[in-house]
């Protein structure tokens, strides 16, 4: 007798949203406990750059994202926001 081989669709809608909320929760925590670009983030956490993006957009909608400061980037080098949820790490007041 042959086993019947079924594979599960890889790109499933329920796979899709575990892995994007996920990555939301471990960007939100890392930004929470540091000041940082997206490319930081990126770099730190090992999250697609891209994603950091649409995770950033996500939060910003959601009253949870801050714009710290915009300066120079430590590692790409541009000009870039430096991001935080954390509203006690805001300068002065600025969200």
């Amino acid at each position: 007798m042959k086993k019947s081989h079924i594979k599960a669709a890889p790109y499933t809608r329920h796979d899709k949203d575990t892995s994007f909320n996920s990555q939301k929760q471990v960007v939100f925590r890392y930004l929470s406990k540091n000041i940082a670009t997206a490319t930081m983030v990126s770099k730190a956490t090992g999250i697609a750059q891209k994603n950091i993006c649409r995770h950033k957009r996500t939060l910003q909608k959601a009253g949870l994202l801050h714009q710290v400061e915009r300066k120079m980037c430590r590692c790409s080098g541009f000009l870039a926001w430096y991001l935080s949820t954390n509203p006690e790490l805001l300068r002065n007041g600025n969200k």
